[in-house]
């Protein structure tokens, strides 16, 4: 093999093409958010209406995850990513033409969760590329591409307001079809040994959790960890929007602000885990969260406290879901992909929720406390289960070692 043969087939660049990949699907995945407002607006949509709406995307995004991990693990994420990114621009371009109607834009909402799904697809295909102890930087800085929900928040409300409600799909359809091809042509799964005899079924690689605690204590963790993120960002342009009284757009921006720091979060989270432990992280990354959502039921309707909170809870959340990622492959090596088809389902399926929950909360109580002490309560039960996991010794890196 060529030195540029060896560059392109590199861990580096493969980790930049599906952090890349997994941006570009995640900007797609993130639309309805950051439009809701203007949905909600054009189609006279009730409260619930809207969160219906901003969360269908996220259910087939977190049930599509268990099937697409397994297939990754069989086939390789090269083929599963690609085909995935030439599928996503079917409802992309049918939100541009068709969404003068809430039934439309459930039903294309529901087909664009397949994007949601690419997470499980490059978590195995970025592992094989790394040794163990590098795992938890290198998958933390693939965690990166949730930055795509970022630049949903910040380009599409403005893009909207100046071309109309179908530009942010029509964009997000040129972006997705030129990484598909760019991915198509350069990316390679790592080399592994041969497999003896053939690939494991999808419902025979998920015996693991028939049998381990510490794989349901992971679909928890992952749960509060990405889905309270997902949650966050989705609800915050129309919480800010309805309390607030804030313009569109600097609800956008702001939901992108706390994006961006989850983002930062995340590979922070793996670093740190790599070197003192993913437990730690994530002891820390829970009790922060059960304090900030407290501190929000108490305080959001001033903004100053929202601000300070919000913030402070993404970083929270962004170590959590690094930390979480790092103990995957280690507890379970052999099924990477399988596993983190379920526990990012799980974490899909915590942001599929809580803006349900909010839409009811709001309409039964008049506002949104009690959805955040929901939200506390979740993170306590993530401690308990934390505290009292036996976790194995080669989960946590020797002190002596730092």
């Amino acid at each position: 093999m060529s030195s540029a043969a060896q560059a392109r087939a590199g861990p580096g660049t493969q980790l930049a093409l599906a952090t890349l990949a997994f941006t570009v699907c995640f900007y797609a995945w993130s639309l309805l958010g950051p439009l809701s407002p203007d949905f909600q607006d054009a189609l006279d949509l009730s409260d619930f209406q809207t969160s219906a709406m901003v969360a269908v995307p996220v259910l087939l995004g977190s049930l599509m995850r268990i099937p697409l991990g397994w297939l990754t693990d069989r086939d390789g994420g090269r083929r599963v990513f690609t085909a995935l990114m030439a599928f996503t621009p079917v409802p992309l371009v049918a939100l541009a033409l068709w969404h003068d109607s809430l039934g439309t834009v459930l039903v294309f909402g529901l087909l664009l969760g397949f994007a949601g799904a690419s997470f499980a697809v490059g978590v195995p295909f970025v592992n094989g590329w790394y040794a163990p102890e590098r795992r938890g930087a290198a998958l933390g800085l693939y965690g990166v591409g949730m930055g795509g929900s970022v630049l949903a928040g910040l380009t599409a409300p403005r893009i909207a307001d100046r071309w109309g409600l179908s530009a942010p799909f029509w964009v997000a359809t040129v972006l997705i079809v030129a990484m598909c091809a760019v991915f198509l042509a350069l990316a390679r799964d790592a080399p592994s040994p041969r497999r003896a005899g053939p690939a494991p079924g999808m419902f025979a690689a998920l015996t693991i959790f028939r049998t381990s605690g510490r794989a349901w204590a992971l679909t928890l963790f992952y749960f509060l960890a990405f889905g309270g993120f997902v949650a966050m960002f989705l609800y915050l342009p129309k919480l800010l929007t309805g309390v607030h009284d804030l313009t569109k757009a600097d609800a956008g921006a702001r939901a992108a602000g706390f994006a961006l720091l989850a983002v930062i979060g995340r590979p922070l989270g793996g670093w740190l885990s790599d070197r003192v432990g993913a437990t730690r992280v994530l002891l820390v990354a829970f009790i922060a969260v059960a304090v900030l959502a407290l501190t929000l039921a108490a305080t959001y309707t001033a903004i100053a406290p929202l601000t300070v909170a919000c913030l402070t809870m993404a970083v929270a959340l962004g170590l959590g879901t690094g930390a979480v990622f790092k103990l995957v492959p280690e507890w379970f090596p052999d099924r990477v992909g399988a596993v983190t088809g379920v526990v990012g389902a799980a974490g899909g399926l915590g942001g599929f929720f809580p803006p349900l929950i909010m839409g009811i909360v709001k309409s039964a109580t008049g506002g949104y406390a009690l959805g955040f002490v929901l939200m506390a309560l979740v993170a306590f039960a993530c401690l308990i289960v934390l505290r009292t996991l036996r976790v194995p010794r080669r989960a946590e890196p020797a002190l002596a070692a730092r």
